[in-house]
């Protein structure tokens, strides 16, 4: 007897590892500030990389929590 695979968590897979690359460029952009990289607006106003550094690092570990939670739920 073969089994089908559950398209629901084959999305939900998919779905995980799309959040997991997003997690990798975070992270990615991390360390360019780390290098000493700046960013500015559109218009040419310089973004503050202190904040944008605390922000990412939020997001990160917003995103770590999350991706351990949804790996538990998987089984």
């Amino acid at each position: 007897m073969s089994q089908t695979p559950d398209p629901a968590a084959a999305a939900a897979a998919a779905a995980l590892e799309r959040f997991k690359a997003q997690r990798v460029t975070a992270i990615y952009r991390l360390d360019l500030i780390a290098k000493g990289a700046t960013i500015s607006y559109e218009d040419g106003t310089p973004i503050d990389m202190a904040s944008e550094k605390a922000r990412l690092e939020a997001v990160v570990a917003d995103m770590d929590r999350r991706i351990a939670r949804l790996e538990r739920s998987a089984g």
